[in-house]
C-alpha cells in the first residue's frame, strides 16, 4: 500500500531506470532492485506493476539508512490501497473488487499512482458499510412475491461473485434466494462470471479446454454449458483486442476519430465477437465501422446503433459496405479500404 501522504514519492521501475540513466529494458535485465538491502516495493506482491517509495530508494542509493515506513498495523484512513488490498480489506476476491470498483462512490474516490488504480482506505471502508445488498449476500431472506430485483442491477455482479467465491457449485436458484433477484438475472450473472474465470484459468494454463478448466475450478458440469461456450468467445475477444486497438489508432491518425478510443467489444449470443468504433470526426468516411469475426470490417450507417441486433448480417446499401481484405487486414489496409469508393 501507499502510506498516507506519500503518494508524491511513488516511483515505478521506469522512474528508477531514468534515475540510473539507463533504459527500462536494460534496467529490468540488470535487476538492481533485487540486490540485498534494496527497499521492498510498496505495491502488492502479486501486482504486475512494481511501485517503490522514492525516499527509501534515494536513501539506499546514497548509502544512507533506509527510513522505515509506518508499520502495517498502524492503519491510516488516508492510506492508498490497490485492487488486491481493497479486496482483502472487505473480505472478497480481487475479481469481486473488479466489479465493486464501478460503484459511483468508488469511481469518484479512485486515485492513480504510478499508473495503478488505488483507493483511499476511508473510501473502501465507507463503501463496505453502505454496500447495497451486503446483508442479502449473507442471509437467506428470499425474494418477496410480486416484487422486482431487490438489489440494484449494477451491484449484482459483485454480489454474485462473492457468493461464487464461497461456493463454486452455487446455482441460479440459490442466488435468487440469497439476493432476491430474478432467476434470469442470477443466471446471466453466474454465466458471465464463470465464463470470465474459466477464460482466466485457461490463460494461466493454456493446455486446458474450457470444460477441463471449469472442472478444475469446481463448477458442476451440468451448470456450465453456456459458461464454457462463452469462455471460448471471451478468449477470442481478448486475443483480438490488440489488433482492434491498432486499427483504432490508425483511424485516429487518419483524422476520423477525435480520440484514440478503444473499440467497444461485444459478445452477442455469447458465441461471436463483434466490435464497433464510432468515427466522430467531421470528415470521417462513415458514421462508424464494425468488426465481426465472421467477415471482418464493414461500415455502419448509425453512430448510435452500429451493431445490429440478431445474427443475420446486414445487407449492403444505405450506408453499409463490407470492406475487402479478409477477417483481420492490416490497419493501413482498413484505412485504404475506407478511402476507396465502391466503384473505384
Amino acid at each position: 500500500m501507499i502510506r498516507a501522504g506519500r503518494q508524491h514519492l511513488v516511483r515505478t521501475l521506469a522512474d528508477l531506470a531514468a534515475q540510473r540513466g539507463v533504459g527500462i529494458d536494460r534496467y529490468t535485465r540488470l535487476k538492481p532492485y533485487e540486490a540485498d538491502g534494496f527497499p521492498a516495493p510498496v505495491s502488492s506482491p502479486e501486482s504486475r506493476t512494481r511501485l517503490y517509495d522514492g525516499e527509501q530508494v534515494d536513501a539506499y542509493l546514497l548509502g544512507k539508512p533506509v527510513p522505515p515506513l509506518p508499520e502495517p498495523e498502524a492503519e491510516d484512513d488516508g492510506d492508498l490501497l490497490d485492487r488486491r488490498e481493497c479486496a482483502a480489506l472487505i473480505g472478497v476476491s480481487p475479481r469481486s473488487w473488479d466489479a465493486y470498483k464501478n460503484d459511483p462512490a468508488l469511481i469518484e474516490a479512485r486515485i492513480e499512482a504510478g499508473g495503478v488504480d488505488h483507493w483511499p482506505r476511508r473510501a473502501v471502508k465507507a463503501f463496505q458499510a453502505a454496500r447495497p445488498g451486503r446483508d442479502a449476500a449473507a442471509t437467506r431472506g428470499g425474494r418477496p412475491t410480486r416484487t422486482g430485483d431487490q438489489v440494484p442491477r449494477d451491484q449484482v455482479p459483485a454480489l454474485v461473485a462473492e457468493l461464487l467465491d464461497a461456493d463454486p457449485t452455487i446455482s441460479a436458484a440459490t442466488v435468487t434466494e440469497r439476493l432476491g433477484v430474478h432467476r434470469d438475472t442470477a443466471q446471466q450473472a453466474l454465466t458471465r462470471l464463470r465464463a470470465d474465470r474459466i477464460a482466466d484459468h485457461i490463460a494461466a494454463h493454456p493446455t486446458l479446454t474450457p470444460t477441463e478448466a471449469a472442472a478444475q475450478l469446481g463448477y458442476p458440469a451440468g451448470q456450465v454449458r453456456r459458461a464454457t461456450a462463452r469462455a471460448g468467445t471471451v478468449l477470442r475477444a481478448r486475443n483480438v483486442t490488440p489488433y482492434l486497438a491498432e486499427v483504432a489508432a490508425a483511424l485516429h491518425r487518419a483524422g476520423w476519430t477525435t480520440t484514440e478510443a478503444v473499440p467497444d467489444v461485444q459478445l452477442p449470443g455469447d458465441d461471436r465477437v463483434v466490435a464497433a468504433l464510432v468515427l466522430d470526426a467531421d470528415r470521417a468516411p462513415a458514421p462508424a465501422v464494425v468488426w465481426d469475426e465472421r467477415y471482418g470490417w464493414r461500415t455502419a450507417a448509425s453512430r448510435r446503433h452500429p451493431i445490429t441486433k440478431g445474427a443475420a448480417l446486414p445487407s449492403e446499401g444505405e450506408g453499409v459496405r463490407y470492406l475487402a481484405g479478409g477477417i483481420a487486414p492490416p490497419p493501413g489496409d482498413v484505412v485504404a479500404a475506407l478511402t476507396t469508393t465502391p466503384d473505384a
